[in-house]
């Protein structure tokens, strides 16, 4: 299963993930790259939880996520989305 894995991961080819974060982002984000796609869901009387999908290569990636950190938001999960 990881040998798998690594031949469809490297550092610049793009691929889609799946970001949560805690709190509801502005829709001005989707704007932030094309083709991101934001749904934002809450369970109960529970905060509001936003949910990325993005295909992006690694240095995107990173990117991305020290634009949510620089804002404050706090990181639920990061998930690589096999198959999109």
């Amino acid at each position: 299963m990881v040998e798998n894995v690594m031949n469809k991961l490297t550092l610049d080819r793009p691929v889609t993930y799946q970001i949560k974060i805690a709190g509801q982002l502005d829709v001005s984000w989707a704007e932030w790259h094309e083709g991101l796609v934001m749904a934002v869901a809450c369970e109960g009387d529970g905060p509001p939880v936003t949910s990325l999908t993005v295909t992006l290569d690694q240095a995107a990636l990173q990117g991305l996520l020290r634009r949510l950190y620089a804002f404050g938001l706090p990181l639920i999960s990061i998930n690589w989305v096999e198959g999109v």
